[in-house]
């Protein structure tokens, strides 16, 4: 299973404010969004190019443009924190949603929702910023697998090891663009050092 670790200042600096147990919604809003940048073009990064006739200012010359369309996953409901970077990337890309949540006992993932556009021609991007146990994501990915997407990457944030080991299990072709690989989990399946819950820092819930 191909796993990328972003190995860029920036993100690198991204990373630290989305970390800090002070960095309020908005910040945080809006810092998650900068890393997801930086996360949405490195996933996009060996997708095929259509070269394309074009005029400049000055002359004609030969384009590119991206060979296959391409649908964001958001996995509910921190997904939704990564989605307008794709979407300011990639405009006219298609949206999907998994909707999950976690049983707090059993850390297993529970199905309440999905949506998704025609998958079977397209790059499909999965938005689950955290993979702890990775019950979420291999989930999302079941489900992407069974309305015909063959062509998947996995956008994370942080990453613990113990949900990198259950994808190469599951899912050993799907590749993983995140920006941290962490110590561990504790024993409430929270990636450690982490940055705590993303949902309700995103949304400003407890």
């Amino acid at each position: 299973m191909p796993l990328t670790i972003l190995d860029h200042p920036l993100a690198g600096d991204l990373l630290t404010v989305l970390r800090r147990a002070d960095t309020e919604p908005p910040e945080f809003r809006q810092t998650a969004e900068r890393l997801g940048y930086l996360l949405v073009a490195e996933a996009l990064s060996d997708m095929p190019a259509d070269e394309v006739d074009i005029r400049t200012p000055l002359e004609d010359m030969k384009g590119h443009h991206l060979h296959r369309p391409v649908v964001a996953v958001a996995v509910l409901r921190a997904g939704l924190g990564l989605l307008e970077s794709v979407l300011t990337l990639v405009p006219d890309a298609a949206i999907g949603f998994a909707g999950v949540q976690r049983n707090e006992q059993t850390a297993e993932p529970m199905e309440y929702y999905t949506r998704f556009p025609p998958l079977d021609r397209a790059r499909v991007l999965i938005l689950e910023p955290m993979l702890a146990t990775g019950g979420s994501l291999s989930w999302a990915i079941d489900k992407v697998k069974e309305n015909g997407a063959r062509d998947i990457t996995a956008v994370c944030v942080v990453t613990a090891p113990t949900g990198v080991k259950k994808m190469e299990a599951d899912h050993p072709e799907v590749r993983i663009v995140a920006a941290a690989l962490d110590r561990e989990l504790d024993d409430n399946f929270y990636i450690r050092p982490g940055l705590g819950d993303m949902g309700d820092r995103l949304f400003g819930t407890l």
